[in-house]
């Protein structure tokens, strides 16, 4: 184990799961659950919500009450944040179901995010041991962390909290001023050599930045140079190679020739990413394996022993999370709301505790915000497909009993994810972990019993599948389970993907990571590097702490402005005004951003 000394020492009695921790944190949840939603389905991301909610929560209980403790804020958080993951894994499939003209029912969307949920928790739980104290120097958890640094600023006041307030400051005001009022540009980028489609840009956003510099110079790297091979390699690649083709190549509808860089990564690199993070997937597990059977072997050990563990190691009893997982289980094979049977219970059973570990492990990399849910579904949508499909499920019905396995384990994936994140922030605080994880399961009921709700309030409200809520991680599911039912899918590019992580993995590189910048747009993996920069030169816990504010602030002004988006207002009056001058300027003002934070940290 770690020597660490959390904040809140074991012999510490201070209120924690108390009822108003309890009641804000589910409204919490449903409020940021409702406007990941729209964010989601417009531009296909989610931002995380565990470092604004801890903020609001501290607002709310020691601002506006006098009252509450840092491990009652903290409950307040995990309780908070289950509601935007939850989303997250609902956007991200269920509305394959509208894009082929079938509307789901409440009851359908309530118990796939119910079940998935649960099954997040659950198959988390037994992994906290390893991934978030034995590997505690190795596993930053990026928002976890900051989260933590948040609440301990926010209880102890004095420099520690001038410095994430500050940092928090700052990133909301140039939040605001570059996404809702439109000063400057959110996504510049450079075409390095046009005739090969060779681009390169960066979104300037403090929330990245702070990522990258949590994070550090090691992962960002590999983040980075995933990244750079997609857009810098692979896109030039393919562009050459369909430069004489007249006719398009599944899943375009046009021809390599006719299309941009982005079109060619959204129609082609997005699978060799997603085959890339199957393979890294695999690697991490089969390397994970004894550490996970050591937890659950601790598990079981524990049972035997008479004296109860401390009260910062005491987690949900090993006999109750395989109750829990059987009843999961069971419900899927017999509700009708779920159209899986028994075939798909073993499926969702299967690919979740796989990739319920990976996503564990990699948001400890990279982050929440970083975590590639929808490759990780796309992958199990490309098996579940295969096996029903060999089975005999075709037609609908078999392509929404596959869909149906795809959204409960994407919910698994999004939650395993989160609570991760939150139990690295109770580990650094010295939280009971058990009482996180029953926050946890409250937070997935509480959540679950609304999204439906938004789901179809806005589909009924803007549509979706419109340019208004184009949904295009949806419409990315439906083509892959489409694409393996009629047999068309492209598996030379999911090949190419795991082939490249192969490589990777026999270098010595870690292909996680790796893969997962291979999988994301390079504007997202060039922000990070940079923060990835400044901490390799300027290392320091001022810098950390600013960057958690960075990462409260942009995520805090998010959700404002998705908010503002979902009731029709618009702030942005300003777009355009710098002219040609525009990509470059965005670059400036990020430059001045960054050597703000090096000079937050002291470098």
């Amino acid at each position: 184990m770690a020597d660490l000394r959390p904040y809140v020492q074991d012999d510490e009695a201070i209120p924690e799961f108390t009822v108003k921790a309890l009641v804000l944190g589910a409204a919490l949840g449903i409020v940021f659950g409702a406007a990941n939603a729209y964010l989601g389905l417009k531009v296909g991301m989610t931002v995380s919500a565990s470092i604004p909610v801890a903020v609001i929560s501290m607002g709310m209980l020691r601002g506006m009450l006098r009252k509450g403790t840092v491990l009652e804020n903290n409950m307040v958080q995990t309780i908070g944040s289950a509601g935007e993951s939850l989303a997250a894994g609902v956007i991200f499939t269920v509305p394959a179901l509208i894009l082929w003209g079938m509307e789901p029912r409440v009851a359908q969307i309530f118990a796939i995010s119910l079940i998935g949920g649960c099954i997040g928790v659950l198959f988390m739980v037994p992994l906290r041991r390893f991934l978030i104290v034995r590997e505690h120097g190795n596993l930053p958890y990026p928002e976890g962390t900051a989260c933590a640094e948040v609440l301990m600023a926010g209880d102890k006041g004095g420099t520690g909290a001038r410095k994430v307030f500050s940092g928090l400051g700052v990133g909301a005001a140039y939040k605001f001023l570059m996404g809702g009022l439109g000063l400057w540009e959110e996504h510049p980028s450079w075409t390095v050599f046009k005739r090969l489609n060779m681009k390169v840009g960066m979104d300037v956003l403090p929330a990245l930045l702070g990522v990258g510099y949590i994070v550090g110079p090691r992962i960002a790297s590999y983040i980075f140079a995933g990244g750079a091979l997609g857009w810098l390699v692979f896109i030039p690649a393919i562009t050459l190679i369909g430069k004489g083709l007249d006719s398009p190549i599944f899943p375009a509808s046009v021809p390599i020739s006719q299309m941009d860089a982005h079109e060619i990564w959204h129609n082609y690199i997005r699978y060799i990413g997603a085959g890339a993070v199957c393979l890294g997937g695999v690697a991490s597990l089969i390397r994970a394996a004894p550490t996970i059977w050591e937890s659950f072997r601790s598990g079981f050990s524990e049972m035997k022993l008479k004296e109860e563990p401390r009260r910062t190691q005491r987690d949900m009893p090993v006999p109750l999370i395989l109750g829990g997982g059987l009843l999961c289980a069971a419900l899927l094979a017999l509700l009708p709301q779920v159209p899986v049977g028994a075939v798909g219970a073993v499926l969702v059973v299967l690919f979740g505790f796989f990739f319920v570990t990976v996503s564990s492990r990699i948001v400890g990399l990279v982050g929440s915000s970083s975590n590639p849910a929808s490759g990780m579904t796309i992958a199990t949508l490309l098996a579940t497909s295969l096996i029903m499909s060999a089975l005999g499920w075709r037609g609908q019905a078999g392509m929404v009993a596959a869909l149906s396995v795809g959204a409960v384990v994407c919910v698994a994936i999004c939650i395993a994810g989160d609570i991760s994140q939150d139990l690295k922030t109770g580990f650094l605080l010295g939280a009971t972990p058990i009482k996180q994880q029953v926050g946890q399961l409250l937070g997935v009921a509480t959540s679950a019993a609304f999204v439906g709700w938004t789901l179809l309030v806005l589909h009924r409200g803007y549509g979706i599948g419109s340019s208004e809520l184009p949904a295009p991680q949806a419409t990315l599911m439906s083509l892959v389970v489409k694409g393996v039912m009629t047999g068309s899918l492209p598996w030379a590019f999911v090949l190419v993907g795991m082939l490249t992580a192969l490589v990777a993995e026999v270098l010595g590189v870690r292909s996680l990571p790796f893969a997962v910048g291979l999988y994301l747009p390079i504007e997202l993996s060039a922000p990070i590097m940079v923060g990835g920069i400044l901490r390799g030169r300027s290392e320091g816990r001022a810098g950390v702490l600013y960057s958690s504010g960075l990462i409260a602030g942009d995520a805090l002004v998010g959700i404002l402005l998705a908010v503002l988006a979902w009731r029709g207002i618009s702030l942005r009056f300003a777009e355009g005004w710098m002219g040609g001058f525009s990509a470059w300027g965005s670059l400036i003002i990020f430059g001045l951003l960054a050597a703000e934070l090096r000079r937050s940290a002291g470098g």
